[in-house]
């Protein structure tokens, strides 16, 4: 069988690439654009967040798709990946190329940032090459009027030939015109967009290459692809047409190719651009350019990150103390009521005893500690986002990241490790380069999620600070984790230069312009993508290591409960890390969550058969001092916190995104041997 544009639509369906319409009204349309142009403000305003996320065919690239009506039509948003360019090199840019080139959207709407509309308008000529009706979204007008920015919006349409349409993606009347504009388009035959005409040599090796795949829709869009021996594409090509595609010979040197198209586009995109901004204020971004000469600068930049990290802790330590107490007041009032029922129930002891004091104890242990600091962090993550912040620590990490032959995209998902190393491990998605992806993920433990913060704190409070400064506590655990960046830098070069030997890739690096961040979207974002997820994640977990805990710390041989016996069988190892064998069984125990580190520790101490309210700071202080402890004790603690093994959460995240039990072994292995050889030689020295 031939390639046919039946069997192209019928494979991109069965291969999940494209949307199955469920009726003769719905169109689908695909919403396109750069990183940072507000596509996912429009995408949310259209669709009024009533939207589902998946996983892509065969990728870790998530999508999202939502709903709108208009006059005339139901529209299926389909929210592609952000992308500078259709000439894939990542996940990210080859899942948006192949929805736009096989998934049949019946339009594309390719969101621009108006302030600046140049570099946008690379991946609108690639998209009208591509696509027959296409739609220019021209975003963030406020803040191109605001920085003196004028766009002719009519002339931008006749020099395109597509409709262009003006928006303010957070102000609804400016979406209506986006949606009227999409029924006018449907209700008339398609627009006849501008040609991109390349060099002679190329034109003429497309004008041969054409009739070969005269059956297949975007035959000069894959013709160019194919001169450019896109590989990726022709994989993609054979898995939906289900054909060997047809031999091609051509003297064209690929690179050669590739440069001639991308200095086409680029020199067209800029000429487009000429004819249709004007600037009533050319100094228009000086504020922003005297803002980065501190925050990127050579003797400022690394200071001022390191005070709003602090800064960000503070408010993460100091915000999240009411909340969680107040959060763990009420499940622990819920606990006492399900306790009633088993009591009414008649139920055994052991039974009520497992599955209320033992799983769903620490289910709500770790749900009160872990939820309001990781609702208070991640909203902070967010907003830095949206402000504009996170690209320039990705700048200002970009050397020494590269320097460790690494990627400085890994600056991101480590910041994100902070909240939660699950999280970094799912964002290092972004990084193009498997080979640096799998160094980022590796690496990824050495910075503490807000599960360790806990026992990090305490400690810091308990031995080094005294309470009620929560200031000083916030600098001292900023230096700690300053300690696990220099560690992620080491041991990121130690492996380069090993088991995952390499030259770092580059990348492009937008330095966005500082925006005003929208709180609301900010808080629904973070709450629903980062901190929900995440949780949700931990308690699955949590539950049953409670019941594991509460049946060792339950069942005893001799005059010693199995807990207690286990602690004793590991002291002398644990004696040589700095540490006991209460310490490192806790270590152990809360393998599915570290939040629960300290309570075990105590459990063990005080010989108590379910997880033990710490108490008073002092009232810990004196169990530590009566167990031996010494501010060595407190150190090793925090030393084999900061480095020991990612939890379960982290570990299935991480399994899911390598697809490798290998892979994840070296992830549990690498900081666990680590941690202990670091112990050891701190216990040796002092």
């Amino acid at each position: 069988m031939g390639l046919t544009k039946q069997s192209s639509s019928r494979g991109a369906i069965d291969q999940g690439i494209a949307i199955e319409r469920r009726s003769p009204n719905q169109r689908v349309i695909a919403l396109a654009g750069n990183p940072n142009v507000g596509k996912s403000t429009v995408f949310n305003g259209l669709t009024g967040m009533k939207q589902h996320t998946g996983n892509w065919p065969g990728k870790t690239v998530t999508n999202a798709q939502g709903i709108c009506r208009s006059a005339h039509y139901e529209y299926i948003l389909v929210d592609i990946p952000g992308t500078y360019s259709l000439m894939a090199h990542s996940p990210e840019e080859e899942v948006a190329r192949d929805f736009l080139c096989f998934g049949a959207p019946d339009a594309v709407v390719v969101v621009c940032d108006a302030t600046c509309l140049e570099r946008n308008l690379n991946l609108v000529l690639q998209t009208i090459e591509l696509c027959d009706r296409v739609v220019v979204c021209l975003n963030l007008m406020d803040e191109a009027k605001r920085k003196g920015i004028h766009v002719d919006a009519d002339r931008l349409s006749e020099q395109l030939g597509v409709p262009v349409v003006a928006t303010v993606a957070h102000k609804k009347e400016s979406l209506n015109a986006l949606l009227s504009a999409l029924d006018d388009m449907f209700r008339s035959p398609p627009p006849t967009p501008v040609a991109v005409r390349y060099p002679v040599a190329i034109e003429s090796a497309v004008a041969r290459m054409q009739p070969l795949l005269k059956d297949l829709p975007n035959s000069r869009w894959i013709a160019l692809r194919l001169l450019e021996r896109d590989e990726a594409l022709t994989r993609t090509l054979s898995t939906v047409y289900g054909d060997t595609l047809p031999a091609f010979e051509t003297v064209l040197p690929a690179e050669a190719v590739k440069d001639s198209i991308v200095t086409t586009l680029t020199e067209t995109a800029e000429r487009i651009a000429k004819t249709v901004v004007s600037h009533s204020k050319p100094q228009y971004n000086a504020a922003d350019r005297r803002i980065d000469r501190l925050l990127t600068g050579r003797w400022l930049g690394y200071p001022l990150m390191l005070l709003l990290l602090a800064l960000v802790f503070w408010l993460t330590i100091t915000g999240a103390n009411y909340p969680s107490t107040l959060l763990a007041n009420g499940l622990f009032w819920l606990e006492d009521r399900l306790s009633d029922l088993f009591l009414m129930l008649n139920a055994p002891d052991w039974l009520r005893g497992a599955l209320v004091h033992g799983a769903y104890r620490v289910l709500a242990w770790v749900v009160s500690v872990m939820l309001p600091p990781m609702a208070i962090f991640f909203p902070l993550f967010t907003l830095l986002e949206d402000v504009g912040y996170l690209p320039r620590v990705a700048y200002n990490l970009d050397h020494p990241f590269r320097r460790c032959r690494a990627c400085g995209k890994q600056a991101l998902t480590m910041c994100m490790g902070f909240g939660c190393n699950a999280a970094g491990v799912v964002g290092c998605r972004i990084i193009d380069s498997p080979r640096e992806r799998l160094l980022a993920i590796l690496t990824n433990n050495f910075v503490p999620c807000n599960g360790r913060f806990p026992t990090l704190i305490a400690l810091l409070t308990i031995f080094f600070v005294g309470s009620g400064n929560s200031l000083l506590s916030a600098v001292l655990l900023t230096a700690v984790i300053l300690l696990g960046v220099l560690l992620t830098f080491g041991v990121t070069r130690f492996l380069s230069g090993t088991i995952l030997k390499g030259v770092p890739s580059s990348f492009t690096l937008e330095l966005p312009p500082y925006r005003r961040p929208q709180i609301g979207r900010v808080i629904v974002r973070s709450l629903l993508d980062r901190t929900l997820f995440v949780l949700g994640r931990a308690a699955a977990v949590a539950a049953p290591a409670g019941l594991l805990l509460w049946i060792l710390a339950n069942i005893t041989v001799g005059d010693a409960s199995l807990l207690a016996h286990t602690a004793a069988f590991l002291d002398p190892f644990a004696q040589l890390m700095g540490l006991d064998g209460a310490i490192l069984i806790a270590f152990i125990l809360g393998f599915p969550a570290n939040e629960i580190v300290i309570p075990i520790v105590l459990m063990v101490y005080l010989a108590q058969g379910t997880l033990t309210e710490p108490g008073s700071l002092t009232e810990m202080r004196a169990i530590f001092l009566d167990n031996g402890w010494t501010w060595t004790t407190a150190v090793s603690t925090m030393l084999f916190s900061l480095l020991h093994w990612p939890c379960s959460t982290t570990l299935l995240t991480i399994h899911k995104e390598t697809g490798s039990l290998k892979w994840t072994a070296v992830a549990f292995l690498l900081p666990t041997l680590i941690g202990i050889l670091v112990c050891i030689l701190f216990n040796a020295l002092v």
